[in-house]
């Protein structure tokens, strides 16, 4: 029985192994969703693979796209998707039995929650990820009539969708392309007036790839997004302090160096695209940032 309230959105490049495992498992959901798969220009066997399988399963959509355009893969089957609400998954990620029904369930009960962030679970052992003990802090609090702790951050491979939100607030940016690119749609979706709530009890399962890019990379790529987050939303004066703090970083860090340089390059497409957020909205980040740097 195809599920008829939530599809499943996977981004993937080269990671032929673990996407099929991954899809085995959402198969495995009652109801079933359907799976749509954006392949990022994969050189491996990702597209005679996908191809097979999408051949011989109604539940499964595949599609290759000509580059490597990051987390705005996701758009693209966002855009393919007929159902209310979607959940992303990563090539190496999967939603346990009864978490795409409970978030739904929560989506069709508050008309203005716009995403469900997931707890998630890492590896065989199912380790809590340490960014679920920043989600259920709820520092910004639980809003009057909304289903738990509000937040302004999630893990894309852990997070639920409602569509017409997603698509309101452009998607995912193709300015950032991947790692860290889910606080600047956060902020967007906030903008719009649309409640993000973290919801313990929706589980998402996260089984790391061997077939992950060097730790040096993800770090300068993460660091540079988060600047050029700033830059998208945020007061001068915070994205000259994120500027500032990350030259100096660069003087003795070579990943640091890297962010910069790549953020220098970027600025100027950025700062067309710039849009200051709504003052409360800031008031909430600027809240939040105080939490998050208090020690505990």
């Amino acid at each position: 029985m195809f599920d008829e309230r939530t599809s499943v959105v996977i981004a993937t490049r080269n990671r032929a192994t673990e996407l099929k495992r991954s899809i085995v498992e959402l198969l495995s959901l009652d109801p079933t969703p359907q799976v749509f798969v954006v392949d990022n220009a994969s050189t491996d066997d990702t597209a005679p693979q996908m191809r097979a399988l999408a051949a011989g399963c109604p539940h499964v959509h595949y599609r290759r796209l000509r580059g490597n355009e990051g987390a705005a893969a996701r758009n693209v089957g966002v855009r393919a998707v007929t159902t209310p609400y979607v959940a992303f998954a990563d090539d190496d990620s999967w939603w346990e039995r009864g978490a795409l029904t409970r978030a739904a369930d929560l989506l069709d009960a508050h008309p203005r929650l716009g995403l469900v962030a997931a707890r998630a679970l890492v590896g065989d052992e199912a380790r809590p990820d340490p960014f679920n003990e920043a989600l259920a802090r709820g520092a910004l609090g639980t809003p009057e009539g909304m289903p738990g702790p509000a937040v302004l951050g999630f893990l894309a491979c852990a997070a639920v969708v409602r569509r017409s939100a997603y698509v309101e607030a452009g998607g995912f940016s193709d300015a950032l392309h991947s790692y860290g690119e889910e606080q600047l749609l956060a902020y967007d979706l906030a903008a719009l007036g649309w409640r993000l709530c973290y919801a313990e009890d929706v589980i998402a399962r996260h089984q790391p790839s061997a077939e992950r890019p060097d730790t040096a990379w993800r770090r300068a790529r993460e660091m540079r997004n988060a600047a050029l987050t700033s830059w998208h939303r945020r007061p001068l004066g915070v994205c000259l302090r994120d500027t500032r703090s990350l030259a100096a970083a660069a003087l003795r860090d070579r990943s640091a160096a890297t962010a910069l340089a790549e953020l220098l390059a970027r600025l100027p497409a950025v700062l067309a695209r710039r849009r200051r957020l709504p003052a409360e909205l800031e008031a909430a980040i600027e809240r939040l940032e105080t939490a998050e740097a208090a020690p505990r």
